[in-house]
């Protein structure tokens, strides 16, 4: 299931050329991600222990700031033992996309600081946006 979270371009989003910097499509992208992945897991502490392992982003068209907002969507690609991947694009609000992201979340066991296993809760809230077979 593909979520959607509509953005509005700030102000100082924006360089001197009125263009979207670079970096704010990633800070984009991580809006939409986490809202995504709040509403797939809940906001409880056993459900919140993700990190951004990966993040790859093919840039397509420019942002302005006369683009006034754009539409970020994010949907499950595949589910590992410990991390999670999605698909993420922006688009314009003509529909037009100004850049397609895919991202690795990788579990974090809080205590070690390191990755640890999908829970069984996990993988069950997980099912319900598609395959959760491990990769």
């Amino acid at each position: 299931m593909t979520h959607e979270k509509r953005v509005a371009i700030r102000w100082h989003d924006v360089d001197a050329y009125r263009h979207v910097n670079n970096a704010v499509f990633l800070t984009y992208l991580e809006e939409g991600r986490d809202e995504w992945l709040e509403r797939v897991l809940g906001r409880s502490d056993e459900l919140w222990d993700f990190v951004l392992g990966r993040v790859e982003i093919d840039y397509r068209q420019e942002l302005t700031q006369g683009d006034d907002a754009v539409i970020v969507r994010c949907s499950l690609a595949s589910v590992g033992n410990s991390s999670v991947r999605t698909t993420e694009e922006i688009l314009k609000l003509d529909g037009s996309v100004s850049a397609e992201a895919r991202a690795v979340l990788v579990a974090l066991d809080r205590v070690a600081n390191k990755p640890r296993p999908l829970t069984a809760e996990e993988r069950a809230a997980l099912q319900t946006e598609g395959d959760v077979s491990p990769r």
